[in-house]
């Protein structure tokens, strides 16, 4: 509430708390500006929606096994 993915994603990646956990970003942005963006806010990877279960499950499996 009040912020957006990209805001979100710096936060999570900045506070001491959560920065050890991965971050996906899932999103209907698909533009290569906005997956920099993304990654450049703390997210390890970046998913254009839409984005079927498995191919999510497949994406956690990789990064958490990294």
């Amino acid at each position: 509430p009040g912020m957006n993915g990209y805001q979100a994603t710096r936060a999570l990646a900045n506070d001491p708390r959560t920065r050890t956990i991965p971050i996906i970003m899932v999103t209907s942005k698909g533009q290569e500006t906005d997956r920099i963006w993304g990654l450049r806010q703390g997210a390890v990877d970046y998913m254009i929606k839409p984005v079927s279960p498995d191919q999510l499950v497949a994406k956690a499996q990789a990064t958490l096994s990294s």
